[in-house]
């Protein structure tokens, strides 16, 4: 069996934008890349609301990814490969980061995934870092994420710019997926559609099979 943990935020967690509610299973995007793959692989999904990269969000705690990332790679181990894709709550009015800094806090957690034994033979796992959809037309969430559109847009370059000097692969998800009109920030059933056959694209580039 190959193992790929899916790291990410509400994206990841399948929020259906407009009622809050969770998609099913087979519509959010790791169980359609899992379809596409096949039975060989297992995508284990990770995903939570309101994840950051790294920043403690006073409002939800709990919340940073990289306090919970080195403990969920040792609970899944040996992965065969891990998916992040967070950055979309960095980039709420409140934390006032650019896009340099959102991608300089995922950059952080492929470090700390490059630093663990939590791959197949007890070496580091390799990573796909995946740049979130960008920002909408933004609805009932316009005052939280203030000003996100633009800087949202502006992630892809940075990311793949920390992906390559870490040597792992990169996703633009913004090339294949838009955010769902419905709030302008989480993906619908077609985006999550596109993201997952994407994804599962580039985990067949990288592993095989």
């Amino acid at each position: 069996m190959i193992t790929v943990l899916c790291y990410g935020d509400s994206n990841t967690w399948g929020y259906e934008p407009g009622t809050a509610r969770r998609l099913p299973r087979e519509v959010r995007w790791p169980g359609v890349a899992r379809a596409a793959l096949g039975p060989r692989f297992e995508l284990v999904e990770e995903g939570l609301n309101a994840r950051t990269t790294v920043l403690d969000d006073p409002t939800r705690p709990g919340r940073s990814g990289l306090t919970y990332l080195r403990p969920c790679l040792e609970s899944h181990a040996p992965l065969d490969l891990v998916v992040l894709m967070l950055g979309t709550n960095d980039l709420k009015h409140r934390f006032g980061l650019g896009a340099y800094d959102i991608a300089a806090n995922a950059a952080m957690l492929i470090a700390t995934v490059q630093q663990t034994p939590c791959g197949v033979g007890g070496v580091a796992p390799p990573v796909l870092l995946v740049s979130p959809p960008a920002i909408g037309e933004l609805s009932n969430l316009a005052d939280l994420f203030a000003g996100a559109g633009p800087k949202s847009r502006e992630l892809a370059r940075h990311y793949r710019a920390f992906a390559e000097q870490a040597g792992c692969r990169f996703l633009d998800a913004a090339t294949v997926a838009e955010a769902d009109p419905a709030d302008g920030v989480h993906l619908g059933p077609a985006g999550h559609a596109a993201l997952g056959r994407a994804i599962a694209a580039a985990i067949r580039d990288i592993l095989g099979g």
